[in-house]
């Protein structure tokens, strides 16, 4: 299939948003895909502690299921058990939703994605291996600013960001590719862009978010869960994974599917969230990164539809333009496509990429569904045991939402058929799309 096919230009206006799940599933087929996706989360060769799902067909929501628990006692506490509004820590696709805030500030007048980003930081950001090559925020959105991982992406609210990248740890930057040439996921660049649009606005930058996407879609989320009123974090899951009781909370990669749940992030079990510490003195603009806009929004499977649908809409939501179609276009048009040798695609899970959106061609070894039929915009997350997906094709009006709270044994060692994915997320893709869109049976 033609990559270029799924343009954004051809998106088909649905006309004024309706009221989530107007449309139902057809009676027949949830039964089965209910059962399917019951047998994907207990499956004992990877269970998995929770999962949401949502399904999109022609602009409409026509499924949305939850299985498993979003909190685990393991016989000390009561368990809870995951609901379609369970909010889940989402991990990368805050990426997608960081660029969607910044992309209002793009129709605003406030910036411009091709201007050094130095200009909107306060300070001269520069690879000290490439030293007059500027970095712009549509390298950063991109992956290509040549910003590295290695030295860390997030630090204290204390810690202002320009001084962590003035002195060019060498960790930090890339010493064989400059900016725009190679692609390298990075979830420091959004640490930039979160700090550069808290300078920009002023604003704090989970404030920031509120009030430039989930306020005015009637969203109740964020990038901070001690703002979360009470009712919203009572609906906060738990991340786990199985492991043994002696490896350290914090030792995010280590499993053992024999060992009892462990709480990997959002166990509030005992005592609420606290700020971040040192935020109430925090000057925005100075370091974002403490509110995670690489990873940190937390927010429903139901939640997201509403994000998807107006995406969908061209911008509009409930009536309200939100986004000019332009800007939706400009922002999921294909930025940089893989050919082998122009950057890292981590073992094919990066194929092609817009402006913070990942783009997944309907080509063997890259598909989201067995058999092919979904090509689609969006994001993918992995974090602290959760494994994500928020998938879109904006032609047809279809999409997919998985929100898989925790797992029992390591995803790599259950490696997907026909793509980078785990094969439990090619099974929960597949049932969706086949019983929920395309209305047929998925495969085993």
């Amino acid at each position: 299939m033609n990559e270029r096919r799924r343009s954004l230009l051809g998106m088909a206006m649905l006309g004024a948003m309706e009221p989530l799940f107007a449309m139902p599933a057809a009676p027949a087929a949830r039964p089965a895909l209910d059962a399917e996706l019951a047998a994907v989360v207990n499956d004992p060769a990877l269970q998995l502690a929770s999962l949401s799902v949502l399904a999109i067909r022609a602009g409409q929501p026509v499924y949305e299921g939850a299985f498993g628990r979003s909190f685990i006692g393991n016989g000390v506490l009561p368990d809870k058990l995951a609901t379609p509004d369970t909010l889940y820590r989402i991990a990368s696709i805050s990426k997608l939703m960081t660029t969607l805030g910044l992309m209002r500030l793009v129709e605003a007048g406030q910036v411009d994605l091709d201007a050094d980003v130095s200009g909107y930081l306060g300070f001269r950001l520069r690879n000290p291996h490439f030293p007059e090559r500027p970095i712009t925020l549509r390298s950063l959105l991109t992956h290509r600013s040549s910003l590295r991982d290695e030295a860390g992406y997030s630090w204290p609210l204390a810690t202002s960001l320009r001084d962590v990248l003035l002195p060019g740890d060498p960790k930090t930057f890339s010493s064989r590719a400059g900016p725009g040439d190679y692609f390298t996921y990075c979830n420091l660049g959004w640490g930039v862009i979160g700090t550069a649009m808290e300078r920009i606005t002023g604003e704090r930058f989970d404030l920031l978010m509120e009030r430039l996407l989930l306020q005015p879609l009637g969203i109740t989320a964020g990038y901070n869960p001690s703002l979360l009123p009470p009712a919203a974090l009572a609906k906060l899951v738990t991340l786990y994974r199985k492991r043994s009781t002696g490896a350290p909370a914090a030792d995010t990669e280590v499993w053992n599917p024999q060992g009892p749940w462990i709480a990997q992030v959002d166990d509030y079990s005992a005592r609420p969230p606290s700020p971040p510490a040192g935020i109430a003195t925090y000057v925005p603009g100075a370091n974002a990164t403490p509110f995670s806009p690489t990873g940190g929004l937390r927010i429903s499977a139901r939640d997201m539809g509403v994000v998807m649908r107006m995406l969908m809409n061209g911008g509009v939501h409930e009536g309200r333009r939100l986004f000019e179609r332009a800007t939706l276009e400009r922002m999921f048009a294909r930025q940089w496509t893989h050919n082998g040798s122009n950057g890292d695609s981590l073992g094919g899970f990066f194929n092609a990429w817009g402006l913070g959106n990942a783009q997944f061609p309907d080509r063997p070894g890259m598909q989201l569904v067995e058999g092919g039929g979904f090509e689609a915009v969006g994001h993918l997350g992995d974090a602290y045991g959760l494994r994500s997906v928020f998938a879109f094709d904006p032609v047809r009006a279809n999409g997919l939402v998985v929100l898989a709270g925790g797992v029992s044994s390591d995803p790599e060692q259950n490696k997907g058929r026909h793509s980078a994915l785990a094969r439990y997320e090619e099974r929960i893709l597949t049932a969706l799309y086949r019983h929920a869109i395309a209305g047929q049976r998925a495969p085993t």
